[in-house]
């Protein structure tokens, strides 16, 4: 065994430790029974270099953009200026407290009216609520602001919202936690919505629909207008799920397009690292005639995550209206250059110009496999070959609409040299799955976890060391 390989437990040493307290200054003090643990707690002895190594390595394990390409589709994993995270960590928004005088954060008040006033140019809605503390929390706010129209105006038959098949998976969860019934509508084959299987849904029972435009994957619907035009006329809202922002922002703005209510998702779009399971912040936004719904929907007894609406309204000033265009602009020229230099290895099922994203539907198999049932090989097969190269797998089987979806996002940071390389190494498997498809079938080769039955660790994680006595 490496030593990186070893737990902290396992170079654990009786006696051993890795710090010095100083002596209590104060008086003696009994802790009620009650609030004693009747046993020790189990934990390593160690010095402080065996610490330091543990965790340095633990972090050289996992994946990041700092890292390494990241092209998740549909989820905007791009470098995030440092810069950004300096000004979150100035002493004066750092250390306020959300329940200090208000006299005392006039800063901080003026930050986030500058970023809503920010976020409204960008987004072309009338005015924001910064509460919500993540993309899903926007959701259901903007869900919740849908249903108090409704009832304001005793419109109380309005119980159903309709989400396209491509939608994100949030969408019919939000929906049905908000108490709405789900209402698919189907896609066409080019990857838009049914318009014509879009009207017989329509009607007195319809709250709105939920979209996202570029859609799931990765394509501008173009009739847009027609359909802002049919839910309005049957007396719908249009819900706008900023999860796909990145592409538009200076280019075409949703309130334009005929959306209400939305929401964006600022650890996506507007700088701070994503994944890990926060911190977030999808911030709502609503058009003119909805702003006195916004008011009555509380959905968090603070003001959002308000170190992520610092990183955002640093990256809005540090980009300004002339160059913010450019993030759309060249997350779209990277998407189609790697769609287009990969389409004759990977099947493309929708051929269109696409916008920030685009989605594969597995490998071509062209019969030239030396293996007697063709090469086999899959999507995930690929996603784990490309972790022997440096890169972070896309997303794969979603959305559902194709079998072997391969959806990948290469985002406007990344330079032409780094996305050239994942196109060269997207070949090269390409080529393996033909030549030699056991190196994927058993791929990764060089990772610290080879193939692990992740449903059961995600579902059923292991948080715990339960070896026991201590070495």
């Amino acid at each position: 065994m490496k030593y990186y390989d070893k737990l902290i437990f396992e170079c654990s040493k009786e006696g051993r430790k890795g710090y010095s307290l100083p002596d209590n200054p104060y008086p003696h003090a009994e802790i009620p029974a009650d609030l004693c643990r009747q046993d020790a707690p189990v934990l390593p002895q160690v010095s402080e270099i065996d610490v330091v190594r543990h965790y340095t390595n633990l972090s050289q394990m996992n994946f990041g953009v700092d890292t390494g390409f990241y092209p998740l589709g549909s989820c905007t994993m791009k470098y995030n200026p440092k810069i950004n995270e300096e000004v979150a960590s100035l002493p004066g928004f750092s250390g306020l407290h959300p329940l200090m005088d208000g006299s005392l954060a006039a800063g901080a008040a003026a930050v986030e009216e500058g970023l809503k006033k920010a976020l409204s140019a960008i987004t072309g809605m009338d005015s924001f609520t910064l509460a919500p503390c993540a993309g899903a929390h926007g959701e259901l706010t903007g869900l919740m602001i849908m249903r108090q129209y409704h009832m304001d105006r005793g419109d109380l038959a309005r119980t159903k919202v309709i989400v396209p098949d491509s939608a994100h998976g949030t969408n019919p969860a939000s929906a049905a936690v908000c108490g709405l019934e789900v209402v698919q509508v189907k896609s066409l084959d080019n990857g838009r919505i049914d318009v014509e299987a879009l009207k017989p849904l329509l009607g007195p029972d319809i709250a709105g629909i939920m979209m996202t435009n570029p859609n799931t994957l990765g394509l501008f619907e173009t009739q847009i207008e027609e359909i802002a035009s049919l839910v309005h006329g049957c007396g719908g809202l249009l819900y706008y799920d900023g999860a796909n922002m990145n592409p538009l922002m200076g280019m075409v703005r949703p309130g334009d397009m005929g959306f209400d209510i939305m929401h964006l998702n600022l650890h996506k779009t507007f700088s701070t690292p994503h994944g890990g399971g926060g911190p977030g912040s999808g911030p709502v936004g609503v058009a003119k005639h909805l702003a006195g719904c916004l008011d009555k929907i509380h959905v968090s007894g603070f003001h959002g995550n308000f170190g992520v609406a610092l990183k955002a309204y640093a990256y809005i000033l540090s980009l300004g209206k002339e160059h913010i265009r450019q993030v759309g602009q060249f997350s779209v020229l990277s998407a189609n250059y790697i769609k287009e230099s990969l389409k004759d290895v990977y099947k493309l099922p929708i051929p269109d110009v696409c916008k920030h994203e685009f989605v594969f539907d597995g490998l071509v198999d062209d019969g030239s496999s030396r293996s007697e049932d063709g090469h086999g090989a899959t999507t995930l097969d690929v996603a784990k070959r490309l972790l022997d190269f440096g890169f972070h797998a896309p997303t794969i089987y979603f959305p559902l609409l194709f079998h072997q979806a391969l959806m990948i996002e290469p985002t406007e940071t990344e330079s032409k040299e780094t996305i050239d390389d994942f196109i060269a190494v997207m070949r090269q498997i390409a080529a393996e799955a033909a030549e030699d498809p056991s190196m994927l079938r058993s791929a990764p080769h060089n990772t610290p976890i080879r193939r692990p039955d992740e449903t059961t660790a995600a579902r059923q994680p292991i948080l715990r060391w339960v070896k026991t006595p201590l070495a």
